[in-house]
């Protein structure tokens, strides 16, 4: 029979820890919402100008002298994968989502006898990731968006990414976040950003029309190419912007669910731990009183 003290005990760290879970959840809940507006309001800015570069592309991508982000090098021996994840735990899946997501690709292309390295953003894929493949992790990034995720911090990455091209250290980079939907739902997204090609991750009516009717043609001042070197960098850093948004909302939207959860369930156990605290205090009431009702029949 357990201990009433003990059971007292137990009864009070759980309610701290209830507490705790739910005052976490209510601050995610307060920063989601802030995430979950930037977010929604970066997405149309970073489809466009992807919708915009895509048709540019088309003119140049087959040409001589074409930029190497947009063409490639020429070839797809080595893939740079850039995982986003988060500083700190606490929130359910969504780290654990990415780092699987990420075996399976690193996997995947050393079977098909590709080059992989890795670039981490986020200190929790970095701690999983470097336990399975160390020698693939080339770079690592903490820290960003402590305060809000800013811009600057994504043309630092950005920069880094290419800094890596230009050296020759990969031919193909792809980006792998979770894509925010719902409190609830987090989508893993992997996005290739070199060479560029253009995504389907926009909505369905923001497609391009289908090929019926007139097309416009654009007059280009200056060129294409040379529009496509100023530009082709800068939507680099506009997409690993958008993914920083998306993540960070994905973050705080798992966190405050996981703390739901975790509340709830601290709920359930104080229930049970109570009614068994009330079970064995009559036990042991019980017992006393038959001890002194039988002592005195002794007499």
């Amino acid at each position: 029979m357990p201990n009433l003290k003990d059971l007292k005990i137990r009864i009070d760290s759980v309610k701290s820890t209830q507490k705790i879970t739910s005052a976490m959840k209510m601050v995610a809940a307060a920063k989601l919402r802030r995430a979950q507006e930037s977010a929604e309001a970066a997405r149309p800015y970073a489809v466009r100008m992807e919708r915009m570069l895509g048709s540019l592309a088309q003119s140049v991508g087959e040409t001589e002298g074409a930029p190497k982000l947009l063409a490639g090098t020429g070839t797809n021996e080595t893939y740079l994968l850039v995982a986003f994840t988060a500083d700190r735990g606490l929130c359910g899946g969504f780290n654990g989502s990415i780092v699987r997501h990420m075996r399976i690709m690193i996997m995947d292309l050393r079977a098909a006898g590709k080059t992989v390295k890795v670039f981490c953003v986020g200190r929790k894929g970095h701690d999983v990731l470097k336990r399975e493949f160390p020698a693939e992790i080339i770079e690592n990034k903490e820290g960003l968006g402590r305060r809000g995720i800013k811009y600057h911090e994504a043309a630092s990455v950005a920069n880094t990414i290419t800094e890596f091209f230009e050296a020759g250290e990969f031919d193909v980079c792809t980006i792998v976040f979770n894509r925010f939907q719902s409190a609830m739902t987090q989508i893993v997204t992997p996005q290739q950003l070199i060479p560029f090609e253009p995504s389907n991750s926009g909505d369905e009516e923001e497609q391009t029309p289908t090929d019926d009717g007139p097309k416009a043609v654009y007059v280009f001042e200056p060129e294409e190419d040379e529009i496509l070197a100023d530009l082709l960098p800068r939507n680099l850093a506009v997409q690993i912007f958008q993914a920083l948004l998306e993540s960070s909302a994905s973050e705080h939207g798992a966190r405050m669910t996981a703390m739901d959860n975790a509340t709830r369930n601290a709920g359930e156990m104080i229930d049970g731990l109570t009614l068994t605290y009330n079970r064995t205090r009559q036990a042991f009431i019980t017992k006393e009183l038959i001890e002194i009702i039988s002592g005195a029949e002794a007499l």
